[in-house]
């Protein structure tokens, strides 16, 4: 008998904040994760099936401000949504959805620390 066995993988970031709280702020009032766990130090949020680690790590942050990356069915409905609650978020560079070269439609938010997440839509494609 043909057994299938099916994967699933999903790959989640730890980024590091001067202060705990300042994540929390971005992640969740802004951009509407929840938070599903934490303690004194780190906390996990999630929204969507995309989760991310948020330590408190001065030193840490001070070395590395990441740019992650969130694949969306539906940019549109997350822009109007996240430009609705937080407009002050909205990257200065890539603050709408727009076309990009490579084929996707995106935008962008940025934090105070500089942490940026782009929203990206891909085009349907026949299978």
């Amino acid at each position: 008998a043909l057994r299938v066995v099916i994967l699933r993988i999903n790959l989640i970031p730890t980024i590091f904040y001067a202060r705990l709280d300042d994540g929390l702020a971005f992640f969740v009032t802004g951009l509407g994760f929840t938070v599903s766990y934490r303690d004194a130090r780190m906390a996990v949020v999630e929204r969507d099936g995309a989760k991310a680690y948020l330590v408190e790590n001065p030193t840490a942050a001070a070395l590395d401000r990441p740019e992650l990356s969130i694949d969306t069915d539906d940019v549109d409905a997350i822009y109007q949504e996240i430009s609705s609650r937080a407009p002050h978020l909205l990257h200065p560079n890539n603050r709408v959805v727009t076309h990009k070269p490579w084929g996707s439609r995106e935008f962008a938010v940025l934090d105070e620390s500089t942490v940026c997440v782009n929203f990206r839509e891909w085009p349907q494609r026949a299978r």
